[in-house]
C-alpha cells in the first residue's frame, strides 16, 4: 500500500512544482512559500484534530522531538532553495536536479538507517545521476 501513497506524493510534487513555477512570475520565492507554508500548517492541523491524534504529542519522546525539528528544518531550506531555483530557471531543469536527492537519501539511509545496498540501489543512483547531467546539458538548459 505505501507505493499508492509514494505515487500521490510524487504526482503531488510534480503539480507543486509546476503550480509554484507558474505563480512566481511576479511573486519573492521567499515570500510564495511563505504563503504555501501558512496553508500547509492549517491544512495539517485541521487533519490532526480530525484525525483525533492530538492526545498523541504527550507521547512523543525527546529524541524524536529533535529529529523531528532538525527534520522541518531540512524541509524549509530544501522548499526554500527550490522556490529560489525555480524563481530563476526552469521548472524541468529545476526539479531534475533537485530531485538528485535520491541519491543523497540513498547514501544518508545506508549510513545512518542502516539500510541494505545493494546492485539494483547502486544502478539506479547512477542512472537518476547520468539523467540529471543528460538533462542539465541538453539545449534546453543552457537557454
Amino acid at each position: 500500500m505505501w507505493i499508492f501513497w509514494a505515487i500521490l506524493a510524487a504526482l503531488s510534487a510534480a503539480l507543486v512544482m509546476v503550480l509554484t513555477k507558474a505563480g512566481l512570475k511576479n511573486v519573492d520565492s521567499s515570500l510564495a512559500f511563505a504563503i504555501q507554508a501558512l496553508l500547509i500548517v492549517s491544512i495539517t492541523w485541521i487533519l490532526v484534530f480530525y484525525q483525533g491524534t492530538v492526545p498523541e504529542l504527550k507521547q512523543i519522546d525527546r529524541k524524536a522531538w529533535i529529529l523531528l525539528i532538525l527534520a522541518g528544518i531540512a524541509t524549509t531550506l530544501s522548499t526554500l532553495f527550490s522556490f529560489k531555483a525555480l524563481s530563476m530557471g526552469p521548472a524541468s531543469m529545476v526539479v531534475t536536479i533537485e530531485r538528485t536527492s535520491l541519491v543523497f537519501t540513498i547514501l544518508l539511509s545506508v549510513i545512518f538507517l542502516k539500510e541494505k545496498i545493494t546492485w539494483q540501489l547502486v544502478a539506479g543512483a547512477i542512472l537518476i545521476l547520468a539523467g540529471a547531467v543528460l538533462i542539465a546539458l541538453s539545449e534546453s538548459a543552457k537557454k
